[in-house]
């Protein structure tokens, strides 16, 4: 087999795995719409995986010209609104099938005796141009911290008050264990103002009474210091889930010497174990240190552990509040390893902003814009179903013929996310694949 014949094999088995991966939602949105919006659907699936532009990924006009051809860049502009407008069809329907995919994941774990982890964090989507679409609320805006942060070199950039923009709200959640792949369970974004007004505890609380009906206690929850208040306590309790928390160190919990800090709980006790322990964020070893101990909320009598991970000198230690049983240092580790896959949600934001172009959108209706965003969210779910076993030999071919880089760095990166949607765009710009899902309605 030549490479010309080779590589097109191998695009159209990549077009497979994309119909595949998303023929159960094709299937239930062609029983409610046209087959030709159905078609459309799809198409801006590969669309999406194929045109790479942090600021105008997402526009229509440019999308429309990879879903016909630069020449008709109209044409496919014009079908991808009639698709977002179409009223037969909402943006539930794409978060239900997350959903469905984030239980299977979770079933996988669990049949394979894993602990399952829900990570939870959120974020937000600046929009600082724009004032007229539907939802735009007050952001803190992160661009605006970063470009005002001390550089060695230079002047003092300007202090003062956090900086707001228009925009909207997010909060995310993956599903994982202490290793492999996470799933996606939910992208939800919401607003302050406008029609549909939310506030972030009633979305918060939401989305845990959804995971508490669905996975009860066959999950644990992680969560960062945003959450830590006794009001969200209060509603954790109340669902009887597990959890990690990551407590400020000012905040009170109850020990044997009364009401005190987090950090003067701890001071003056020694660790009781030290490991070596892989910073994925910084790539590095690190010698560190843990200590647990039994604690309370001052508001509540439930029984809980305070487990304080100590990465050395100059790094800020971890205090993170469980309701899980801790007999052994062993158990005290599995949490401080548990807590640290909560990076997989930073990366997720940053590459979804970043590679995925969630910020680009200028759509004026709310409806239609989380249509789009969820079609994102779903293209980045297929990218982590490319990173699992099963699709490790097309994986190796694309990053090999399609996106080869030089150097220890890139070959030993452990989820190359770009590098593979780079790849995958060069393959199927150079050999289009064509799509044999069969579509029955037409009406």
């Amino acid at each position: 087999m030549n490479d010309f014949a080779e590589n097109h094999v191998k695009s159209q088995a990549l077009a497979r795995k994309l119909e595949n991966f998303v023929n159960p939602l094709l299937r239930e949105l062609d029983r409610g719409i046209d087959k030709r919006l159905v078609r459309t659907f799809l198409l801006t699936l590969q669309a999406i995986l194929t045109f790479r532009h942090g600021r105008n990924g997402l526009l229509l006009s440019e999308l429309g010209g990879y879903i016909l051809s630069p020449a008709q860049a109209p044409a496919g502009t014009k079908r991808l609104s009639n698709l977002l407008r179409c009223t037969k069809w909402v943006y539930t329907l794409l978060e239900k099938y997350l959903w469905q995919g984030a239980e299977q994941q979770r079933a996988a774990l669990a049949s394979e005796q894993q602990t399952v982890y829900v990570i939870w964090d959120e974020s937000v989507l600046e929009k600082a141009e724009s004032l007229s679409p539907e939802g735009l609320c007050p952001v803190r805006s992160s661009q605006a911290a970063r470009l005002k942060r001390i550089k060695l070199g230079y002047y003092n950039p300007p202090g003062g008050r956090p900086i707001f923009v228009p925009g909207i709200q997010w909060i995310g959640l993956l599903v994982t264990g202490l290793k492999g792949v996470p799933s996606v369970a939910a992208m939800r974004w919401w607003s302050s103002r406008g029609k549909g007004k939310s506030d972030k505890r009633t979305e918060e609380t939401k989305l845990l009474h959804r995971c508490s009906r669905l996975w009860g206690r066959t999950v644990v929850h992680i969560w960062d210091r945003g959450f830590a208040s006794a009001v969200w306590l209060h509603r954790v309790f109340k669902h009887e889930v597990r959890f990690i928390l990551r407590w400020p160190k000012r905040y009170k919990l109850v020990d044997g010497q009364g009401n005190r800090n987090a950090w003067k709980i701890a001071r003056g006790k020694r660790s009781v174990d030290n490991r070596l322990i892989w910073d994925t964020r910084r790539r590095c070893w690190r010698k560190t240190g843990i200590l647990f101990l039994s604690v309370q909320h001052p508001h509540y009598e439930t029984p809980l552990w305070l487990v304080i991970s100590r990465p050395g000198k100059g790094r800020e230690p971890w205090y993170l509040l469980t309701n899980e049983p801790l007999e052994t240092v062993d158990d005290a580790w599995h949490i401080v390893l548990a807590y640290a896959r909560r990076w997989l949600i930073e990366t997720t934001f940053r590459y979804s902003k970043s590679e995925l172009a969630l910020e680009s959108p200028r759509l004026w209706q709310w409806g239609n814009r989380l249509k789009l965003l969820l079609m994102a969210a779903l293209v980045y779910a297929f990218l982590l179903s490319l990173l699992k076993l099963d699709g490790q030999v097309l994986r190796e071919w694309l990053l090999q013929h399609w996106c080869h880089r030089t150097g220890k760095r890139y070959r030993d990166f452990a989820i190359p996310l770009y590098r593979l949607r780079s790849a995958i765009s060069r393959l199927w710009l150079s050999h289009p694949p064509t799509f044999l899902f069969h579509w029955e309605n037409s009406g």
